[in-house]
């Protein structure tokens, strides 16, 4: 199993400064990493590659044009359909990285809640073979 490098300190000062205070939304921890989360959907995180985003589509490309930005790959091969990595200049632009912050909420604020797993949720044992 593959072990996760930390997420780069500037990644992690901006998420930090980016994402206090938005209403609806909750921190969660996902791999070890800061993630935040609204009606159970993660729309903003930390990963070794940065400081990700979760976009609808028009927006996605939108952001694909800035400088720096590329799709989120958390392993290679495997793109993250809807998440983008924030470029590191935009790291420095707290108004501007607010901005796609809260259009990241918006977007999934506008999808399906999902349920929280409990312990009722969890895989049933396999009963034992005869």
């Amino acid at each position: 199993m593959k072990k996760w490098k930390p997420a780069p300190r500037e990644a992690v000062k901006a998420f930090e400064r980016v994402t206090s205070g938005l209403a609806g939304a909750e921190p969660r921890k996902m791999f070890g990493y800061s993630c935040i989360f609204a009606k159970g959907n993660m729309f903003a995180g930390l990963h070794e590659a940065g400081m990700v985003l979760r976009l609808p589509e028009e927006q996605h490309a939108e952001f694909l044009r800035l400088k720096g930005a590329e799709q989120f790959k958390p392993m290679p091969g495997r793109v993250m359909r809807e998440y983008v990595v924030v470029p590191r200049i935009l790291l420095n632009e707290p108004d501007q990285l607010r901005e796609w912050v809260e259009k990241s909420l918006s977007y999934v604020s506008s999808l399906p809640a999902k349920e929280k797993k409990g312990s009722d949720s969890r895989k049933k044992p396999k009963s034992a073979k005869k």
